[in-house]
């Protein structure tokens, strides 16, 4: 899988450099595909980013503590994307499920003779 195109911008907030950045996604792309069993599909992109941000939040806790400032932590964000886009395509099934239960229920109306 190639490395996606947020890992500059990851590696800038969180303080350390592109080439570990991508060392450490290719560790949890890696890890993903060993937990998964497989290196495709939507459970190993969502765990190997999630590997990654856990790997990289790990790193920036190693550093020394006279950094000014402290990296963000930013995978509260990935969960919460994650949680919002179940939470719409849920939405759109439940929608579905409505409209073919009420498609279901409507019985043609017989014409008195």
């Amino acid at each position: 899988m190639k490395a996606p195109k947020i890992l500059p911008w990851i590696a800038r907030k969180a303080g350390i450099s592109d080439e570990l950045a991508l060392k450490l996604w290719r560790r949890a792309a890696s890890e993903a595909e060993y937990l998964t069993g497989t290196a495709e599909g939507s459970e190993y992109c969502g765990l190997a980013v999630e590997r990654f941000l856990s790997i990289v939040e790990d790193e920036v806790g190693q550093t020394p503590q006279y950094s000014l400032t402290p990296a963000p932590q930013i995978s509260w964000m990935w969960r919460h994307q994650s949680r919002m886009s179940l939470l719409s395509l849920m939405a759109a099934q439940n929608a579905y499920r409505f409209w073919q239960n009420t498609w279901g229920n409507i019985q043609p109306q017989k014409k008195a003779a």
